[in-house]
Order: structure tokens, then sequence, then C-alpha cells
């Protein structure tokens, strides 16, 4: 069998105030390109289809897009599970009308959560979807007490691996922070405080291969397990990162071989860093389409710098100065400049409770924040 293994699509992203949708869509648009040009058996999504847990109506049009030319254009079997962006009930719906044509959605974690059985010419292929699950619900559904992550996902491996014939060919899809692996800053959203959110790489030692989903860098973790990345560069903490899918092919004993392909989106990410009088009058046209970071070495402030620079680099996306950074580090008020409406509310937060927010609180934030944006735009 040959499949695809994608992950983080994050549908809905708003970057620096920009709405990414257009961009995820054209990506989307490469990636059911490679689907039909490698002649792909089947599709695996590691989580984080949605940014967040209420996505705006377009990024559910998106979605019903792709699944659409996915399932009843290509026929393309598809296995899909919640990450921790996602709400996992609203994922869920239509999910057993859904199987019937060969889309496999788990979205929350369940005791009675079964595998999906795929095929090629040498015999069955099971599918263990693990969606992302916190240890208080691991806790409710098992009866006993889970206080990390990894207690959780061992249930839910467990589980699953009970209804699957032990010398059968699998494969895990989860959503997960593997510990060992390459954390990028700024990027992903923590899973827990502490070490607690982190599962050992053991844990899925049973499949023949596990499609991770979660971290935004493609990385290997041994033969048998990846991380595919991020369908597209969503902070500046990624510039240097190659996004891509990774394509396996499975053998009839379970073997395994992998070959990344890239995704290349309309708008690189860059960042730009220099003197004023240097990005305007001598532009690197190279970057003119790009979504920018501008890093200002000058050492005074520079009148309407952005403005300015946009004649010439139309997608600035942050400006700020690296040679007043010192100056302005101690000031409030200069070190919330430029921080999203998310951002700000969990500074405020930090500073008011003395802690960072937690999982499921950055989940209510995001919803309240979504639906005020929503109720603005019709008032």
């Amino acid at each position: 069998m040959r499949f695809l293994h994608t992950s983080d699509w994050h549908l809905g992203r708003i970057f620096h105030g920009l709405h990414l949708l257009e961009d995820q869509v054209a990506v989307l648009g490469e990636l059911m390109t490679i689907i039909r040009e490698e002649k792909i058996d089947a599709l695996f999504i590691a989580g984080d289809i949605y940014d967040r847990p209420v996505p705006p109506t377009e990024a559910v049009r998106a979605l019903d897009e792709i699944l659409g030319q996915l399932i009843l254009g290509e026929k393309i079997p598809t296995v899909i599970i919640a990450g921790n962006h996602d709400n996992p009930d609203r994922l869920n719906f239509g999910r057993a009308l859904f199987a019937s044509e060969n889309l496999f959605i788990t979205g929350p974690a369940s005791a009675e959560t079964k595998p999906v059985i795929l095929s090629d010419k040498t015999g069955p292929i099971y599918a263990a979807p693990l969606p992302y699950c916190e240890p208080l619900t691991a806790t409710e559904l098992s009866g006993d007490k889970k206080t990390t992550h990894e207690a959780a996902l061992s249930w839910q491996i467990a589980g699953i691996l009970s209804k699957i014939p032990p010398k059968a060919r699998k494969i895990a899809l989860s959503h997960a922070f593997v510990t060992g692996a390459q954390v990028t800053p700024d990027s992903e959203r923590p899973l827990a405080a502490g070490g607690s959110s982190s599962v050992a790489l053991s844990l899925y030692d049973s499949f023949h291969y596990t499609a991770l989903g979660h971290l935004h860098a493609q990385q290997r973790l041994s033969d048998r397990a990846f991380y595919c990345g991020s369908l597209m560069k969503y902070s500046f903490s990624e510039v240097s990162q190659k996004k891509g899918v990774i394509i396996v092919d499975m053998d009839a004993a379970g073997n395994v071989t992998t070959t990344p392909l890239a995704l290349t989106p309309p708008h690189e990410l860059s960042i730009l860093k220099g003197r004023f009088e240097d990005l305007l009058t001598h532009p690197r046209l190279e970057e003119r389409e790009n979504y920018l970071k501008i890093v200002l070495t000058d050492s005074t402030p520079v009148l309407d710098p952005k403005s300015r620079l946009e004649t010439v680099y139309p997608h600035i996306l942050q400006l700020g100065y690296e040679g007043l950074s010192e100056k302005k580090k101690d000031d409030p008020a200069e070190a919330r400049k430029g921080l999203t409406e998310e951002e700000l509310f969990e500074h405020f937060f930090e500073t008011i409770q003395k802690r960072s927010m937690d999982d499921r609180e950055q989940r209510l934030l995001a919803a309240v924040l979504d639906e005020t944006r929503r109720e603005g735009r019709h008032a």
C-alpha cells in the first residue's frame, strides 16, 4: 500500500492579522495533485485539521471541498483524528455516515474506538486512530486515574491493540509530543505544564508505521515513526523549515519506505534584517512577495517605517527594532506592541494568576475571541 501522511493543517489560521485560508486552499490543491500523480491508496491526517475549536465558516467550507475531492472524486480512503486545536465532538459530526464512503473520522477518545481496516493486494492493514486525549478525559473513560499524557496514550493504545490481530500490519495515527522530538519555539501550543505532556516513543513499538501530528517540523524519530510537519509555516520561528508530506510504501511484511515531498505555498515566510535606508534603497526583490518580518538595526526610531517599506515589500506582517530593544525592553507598553489579542490576554492571565493558561483555558479563550470577532463582523 502507498499512503500519504499529513497533519496540522490549521485551517482558518490568522497570522499577525492576516487570514491564511486562501494560501491554505492553494497548498491543499497542490496536495491533491500529489495524490493523483503519486497514485496514493490512502490518506492519513494526524490532527489539528482546524486552528481553533470553533473554526470560521470559510474554513469548514474549505475542508468540505477538499474532502469532497478526496472521497467523491478520487475515491481515496481517508482517516482523520482530532488534534489539540480541534473540537473533537464538532469534528466527529457525521462520522457513521461518512464511514460508509471510506471517510473515517475519530474525534473524541473513547474505549469503544475501533481500528480502520484497509486493504491492499496482500491483505488487510489496520489503522489505529489515536486522537489527542487529555489525562482527565482518559481518567473519566477508563475509571483509572491518569496523571500524564503518556498514561492516557498508553491506555488508548492498549485498548485498540486488543481489537487488532497481533500479526497484522498496523499503522498508528497519533497527535502527541514524543519525548526528544524537536519543538519549534512560539509555534506549537504546549499540551500541559512541565514534562507531563510528553510520551515515550516506545509506546508505538507495536506499529509498523506511526503517523504523528502536533509538532510542526518534519522529522524522523525512527525508521517507523515520523512527524510530517505542518501544512505551511505558521510562525516566523519556522522560517528555515521545509514543509511537505510523507509518502509511505508498505510491503506485505509491514516494512516501510518513506519519501518526503515538499509543498510550496503562494507566499513564503522570510525575516529581513538591516538598516531602514538599506532595505528601502537596495530592495531584496526575491523577497518581495513573501510574508515578512522586518528587523531594523537603526539606533534611532524611523518615522513611519512600515508604510514606507510597504512601497517595496507589500506583505510586511511584523516590524521591530533590534537596535532599540535594550532601551525599550523595560517598557511594558512597548513590550505589548504587536501582540495578538490571544497573546495579550495570556499575558494578562499570567500576570494575575501567576501561571500559564492550560489547554482547556486556551481553547475557551479561542472560542470566545472567535465569537466576538464574528459578532463584530456582523454588527
